[in-house]
């Protein structure tokens, strides 16, 4: 299913074959101003916390590649179909979609992702940087922007959208996240299906106590790093 067939598929609501639940499915009002006010707020004191971070980063990216560019946005999925640009540092070199056909064949999860441990592509900087997750930092700009919330299911290519079933499809019922519980559940040791799992019972069970407690974890992960490719 493509994505415009997505956005027709959600606006008929005509994609969901295992209906969740009222209490999910109709996302309260509360909840959802409650989290995005922890969303801004965190996002802010962690941007000015972060900028030694930032510039440290880019200068490095630079002197390894003074031609490429600092950030990479890429095209990707979000709530109900809606597509936006997402923001990374860029780990890998320039010209990482042209020679990403050349490595399908040797993708290292399940399902409709892409994953590769010694992936040629990245850089030097990027190896650092994937392996602490630094390179998703800019991501915290999405939130602001209210693309993405820090606590939801991550967000997928069009290409990855493409080959999603139906049941597939209501991991795009809810905003994406910087992390979640996919992310604080083995990341990349977690195949496809067990991802859409994950964010099915996340949909469920999210509150404001639940999305605080994967932002908790997500620290937890990230100062162990060992699933980070």
């Amino acid at each position: 299913m493509s994505v415009p067939e997505l956005k027709a598929a959600v606006e008929a609501n005509q994609y969901n074959p295992r209906p969740l639940t009222e209490h999910t499915a109709d996302e309260r009002a509360g909840y959802l101003a409650v989290k995005r006010f922890i969303d801004i707020v965190l996002v802010l004191i962690g941007i000015i916390l972060l900028i030694p971070v930032f510039v440290i980063v880019s200068i490095l990216i630079k002197l390894e590649d003074p031609k490429g560019p600092i950030l990479f946005s890429q095209t990707r999925v979000g709530k109900n179909g809606k597509e936006f640009k997402m923001y990374k540092f860029r780990s890998m070199v320039t010209n990482a979609e042209e020679k990403l056909q050349e490595l399908l064949a040797l993708n290292e999860v399940s399902g409709a992702m892409f994953k590769m441990k010694d992936d040629p592509r990245i850089t030097k900087v990027g190896k650092i940087i994937r392996k602490t997750s630094i390179d998703e930092l800019p991501q915290l700009f999405n939130v602001l922007k209210g693309d993405m919330s820090l606590v939801g299911p991550r967000p997928p290519l069009p290409r990855e959208v493409a080959e999603y079933t139906a049941y597939d499809m209501q991991r795009l019922l809810v905003t994406p996240g910087c992390t979640g519980l996919w992310q604080v559940s083995g990341r990349n040791s977690v195949g496809f299906a067990e991802m859409v799992e994950l964010d099915l019972e996340y949909i469920k069970k999210r509150s404001v106590w639940f999305d605080i407690q994967i932002i908790f974890k997500t620290v937890k992960v990230l100062l162990g790093s060992k699933d980070a490719f």
